[in-house]
Parts: structure tokens; sequence; C-alpha cells
């Protein structure tokens, strides 16, 4: 066959074709090359930010238990006085730790949940109703105090809900 021809019948040269398939296989490694770059990199990318995220947390926990050392304290010196059998004193230490823990919490962003009013199941667990003097649905009496600590509830205010008025209840 003559080059005339083959170019006449679309054939390429054998030279040509092997030129192509060279090209090919080079473009065919960079962009094999260039992904195993982005995902080493990807990879690299994951750990750091888990890292990063162990010792957001580590940092977390440390800020809060260096808030609550003097509370530790305060309980220590508490106790001391327990010891002495000094009534007032115990009192006096008791009500220091309980504030400490209190204004170190909510440093932290802790806030109690308000329970006066209505029943709010978002934010109260009904524990039990009774008949009251109150309005039904009322919150008439507060088992364990509910907390948030920002927009989110860590526990719920556990409450006693009015089930309506006794009078109403006897009729």
């Amino acid at each position: 066959m003559t080059d005339e021809f083959v170019q006449q019948q679309g054939v390429e040269p054998e030279a040509e074709q092997t030129d192509k398939l060279a090209e090919v296989t080079r473009q065919r490694d960079e962009y094999l090359d260039a992904l195993q770059r982005l995902k080493a990199e990807f990879d690299n990318y994951r750990k750091r930010a888990a890292r990063e995220q162990s010792d957001l947390v580590a940092r977390a926990s440390e800020r809060l238990v260096k808030a609550l050392l003097p509370v530790l304290d305060d309980l220590e010196r508490a106790l001391d006085a327990a010891e002495q059998h000094e009534e007032a004193t115990l009192e006096d230490g008791v009500r220091l730790v309980q504030r400490a823990l209190a204004d170190a919490l909510a440093k932290e962003g802790l806030v109690e949940i308000a329970t006066d009013g209505k029943f709010d199941p978002h934010t109260q667990e009904a524990l039990l109703t009774q008949p009251s003097e109150a309005d039904e649905g009322e919150v008439v009496q507060v088992l364990q105090k509910g907390y948030r600590l920002g927009d989110r509830v860590l526990r719920p205010a556990r409450v006693v809900v009015s089930a309506g008025s006794v009078r109403s209840q006897e009729s």
C-alpha cells in the first residue's frame, strides 16, 4: 500500500497511530497522577480536621475542668468543716460550693429552664397531673430543675401539672 492510497482510504499510517497512542497514554498518566495527588491531599485534610476536632474537644474539657477546680476546693473546705461539727459553717460551705458550681456552669452557657406558667412539652416533662386551684395545664410543682445549654435542652424540667380546679373535679 502506498501512502497516497492509505490517506485516500482514511487509514492512518502506523507511525501516526503510535504517536496518538503515546499522547493518549501520556494524558492518562497525567490525569492519574493528578488524581492520586488530590486523593493524598484529601486524606491529609481529613486527618488534620480530625486532629483539630480532637484538640478542640480537649481544650473545651480543660477549660471546664479549670473552672470547676475552685468548686472542688470549696467542697473540700465544707467537708473539713463538717468533720469539726460546725453545722452553720457546713451550711455556708455547701451554699458556697453550690453558688460556685452554678456560676462556673453559667459561664459555660448553662441556663435553668423557666417553669412558671403553662406546661411546655418542649422543655418540661410532666410526671404527674393533680387537681389544684391553678388553671388546667399550669405547672404547680417542680420535682427536678431542667437546664438548657445554648439552644439545646440538656435535661427537661420534671414537673407536676394542674389537672384543673379542685371544685370542678368534685362535681
